[in-house]
Order: structure tokens, then sequence, then C-alpha cells
């Protein structure tokens, strides 16, 4: 994610006007309100997932508005989803007046006029989704009426949004266009169940999008239970209201099973906390309990299987490895210089 705008670099008489500019850019055009103009700061970071724009936006108080005339002069036609981080949030958007806090998801749309808020002392922040409105897999009527309103605490498939989001904000400048086009996809799924299920609608969403959001929902849980013993399709399917053959299909339609995902994110876990040297002096055994392997035995068989070598082979091929580095970046001594130019 790169930074659009941090106020911090600007002039104080420039902070609001630059503000504005920005957001007219990267957002939608609106008219700004600060009732305390001499102390406002903001920043606005932002990342292309495709069609989709993720920002990472903080502001002090404000007072935005769009209003009729500026959407006729101006209309991106987009749906925007916001994830609240901090703070209290006002909008008011077709009759609705919500206000959000930390947590919450709301949803309004950019075609339709709005006054949105920072309430109260501190900053504000966000996490926001915005794409067209022709891309949201679900009918206007069904959105239309939640707009202004708040979709609840992010729980279910909002926390699974919420947590996508604040992965991809801490994202490094390393993914692939193609990744950035994919990731938009599926928080598009995402945002569009997140949006079904506050009506109880999730069967108005095309089977793909109804698909991706089970699974990211799946393994989000599977990732929060992988220290679990007993973490079992059985027990995947019980927390999701499915049966163990639908769950089995979800996995297949994605060329694995439910234990080789669960297999292969616990040996990721394993393989990472091996290689810390900070965990150098814990057992091999205690890394293995740590992630859902209690027997030692069971532990060497599932990472022997997927690496090919036993943990404490790989544990001591980690330390020699961060060793030959080290060595091959030590500064030659003035001996060893010496011998060399002989």
């Amino acid at each position: 994610m790169f930074t659009v705008l941090d106020t911090v670099c600007l002039a104080p008489g420039e902070k609001t006007t630059g503000w504005a500019e920005i957001t007219a850019q990267a957002l939608v055009t609106t008219r700004f309100r600060f009732p305390d103009p001499e102390r406002f700061e903001a920043r606005m970071g932002a990342m292309e997932l495709g069609p989709v724009q993720l920002s990472a936006i903080s502001y002090a108080q404000l007072v935005s508005s769009r209003t009729s005339r500026l959407i006729r002069q101006s209309d991106p036609e987009l749906y925007q989803i916001g994830v609240i981080t901090s703070g209290r949030q006002g909008i008011e958007q077709a009759r609705h007046s919500t206000l959000v806090t930390p947590g919450e998801i709301v949803l309004y749309d950019s075609s339709r006029p709005f006054v949105a808020s920072a309430e109260g002392p501190g900053s504000c922040s966000s996490l926001l989704l915005q794409f067209p409105r022709s891309l949201m897999p679900l009918p206007d009527g069904l959105v239309a009426p939640l707009c202004g309103t708040s979709l609840g605490v992010a729980e279910g498939v909002g926390q699974v949004l919420r947590q996508s989001l604040e992965s991809l904000a801490q994202a490094g400048d390393d993914l692939t266009a193609g990744d950035r086009q994919r990731l938009g996809t599926i928080v598009l799924d995402l945002a569009a169940a997140a949006v079904a299920g506050r009506v109880d609608r999730t069967s108005a969403l095309p089977p793909e999008s109804r698909s991706e959001a089970l699974y990211q929902q799946i393994t989000g849980f599977i990732g929060r239970h992988l220290r679990d013993p007993g973490l079992k399709p059985s027990a995947v399917a019980a927390a999701h209201s499915i049966s163990v053959r639908v769950l089995h299909r979800v996995f297949q339609t994605r060329g694995t099973t439910v234990n080789g995902y669960i297999r292969q994110e616990r040996i990721a876990r394993c393989r990472r906390d091996l290689a810390d040297p900070l965990l150098h002096a814990t057992p091999v055994s205690s890394i293995g309990a740590r992630w859902g392997y209690p027997r030692p035995s069971d532990f060497t068989r599932a990472f022997r299987t997927a690496t090919g070598m036993a943990p404490t082979e790989y544990r001591s091929a980690q330390r020699h490895a961060v060793r030959g580095t080290a060595h091959r970046g030590r500064p030659s001594s003035a001996g060893e210089g010496q011998q060399a130019s002989m």
C-alpha cells in the first residue's frame, strides 16, 4: 500500500485543501467542514486490486457532504464499504442516520447524497473498500435499503472481510498484478457476502461468490484453531453449520482436501518456528504440540512427509544456512586480504 497523502508534510494552511483535493481524486468529490482547521491532520494510503480499491484513511474531526449537485457533476457509481478501526463515525444516507464504532462495517453509495462525519476527540480511522456498483453480485433492490446503515460488528464473514483488509493494508509491494486481481475478486465476494448476510439473503449471491466467501470463512476458522489437536473435518463442518460432504466439496473444487489444508498450514507454522533463532531453545516436540501435534512421533512423521527431513534436521539446516549467510557477509580481515593478493 502506497501513501497517497500525509498532511504532516504540508504547511498548516494547505492541510485541509490538500485533503479535499486528494479525496476528490482517490475517492469521491465531497464538500468538507473542519471544526478545527488549524489542528487538522489526515493520512491516506491506497492499493489497487484490479477494479477494486482499498484505502486506509485516518483523519481528525470533519464533516463531509456529497450533495445531489456534486453527484450530477461527477458520479463514478461506486459502492463503498468501510470497516471502522478507531474513533466514532457518523453516516447519513437514504434517510438513515447511523453512528458506527470500531469493529463495525458501514455501506454507502456514491450515487446517493450522504453526510459523513468523524465524531469526538482524537482521530478516526477506517479501511475503505470501493468498487463499481456494476460489480456487486447482488440486486440493487437488496443493497439500496442498507446504504447508510451499519452491517453490524465484523463477525462471521464480516470478520473474515476485516482480517483480509487488514492483511492487505499491511502487505508490501511484492504482490504481482495477477495477485492483486485475484485478491480483489476475493474481497469483493466477501463484501457481497457481508451485505447479503445483513438481511439473511446469502441465497441471492451467485454460487461462485457464496463458495468463495464460505471458503475464506472456513480457512480463517482453521487458521485460528490450528493449535487444537481435535481440529477435524467434522468439527470444521459443525462450526459452519454445513455437512462434512459439503465441506469436502468446497476444498475439492480448489484441488485440495480439508485434512491436506490443515496439515499444510500446521507444517508451515512449524517450519517458521523451527527456523526462528529466538525459539532455538524450545524443544522440537513443544513446537509440534503448539501446532496440533501432541505426539512427537506423529509430528516427526508428518513433518518428514511434507519436507523430506525430520524436524531436528530441518532446524539444524536452517541454523547452518543462517551462519553461512552471516559468514559470507562478514568483511575480510587485513591478513585475509593480503593473502588473497599473493
